[in-house]
């Protein structure tokens, strides 16, 4: 183990034990399991890492630029009859209304 890290984080040797423990008690036989499948899931979060390092660090080569499409303009669309206005007063009527 790494101890000027876990000395970081202010654990000593009882508190390693402890966790060794703990560890054991509650993952038992799927331990090595857990242990493997952690390393390969940080493996492969490096492995991630690293090809977004590469992917910034690499020179930009000249891109194809994307055309935006040409801006038309509105068409005016014009009525082929001419509406019907109806100037006639409403009809009325000599009865007031029921209240």
């Amino acid at each position: 183990m790494n101890l000027p890290l876990l000395a970081m984080f202010g654990l000593g040797t009882p508190e390693i034990l402890l966790l060794v423990v703990l560890g054991i008690l509650l993952f038992g036989r799927k331990l090595p399991d857990l242990a493997r499948s952690m390393g390969k899931s940080m493996t492969e979060f490096k492995k991630g890492m690293n090809g977004i390092e590469d992917q910034v660090n690499e020179p930009s080569g000249p891109r194809g630029s994307i055309e935006p499409e040409p801006v038309k303009a509105p068409t005016r669309v014009t009525p082929t009859a001419k509406p019907n206005f109806d100037d006639a007063p409403a009809p009325t009527s000599t009865t007031p209304p029921k209240v």
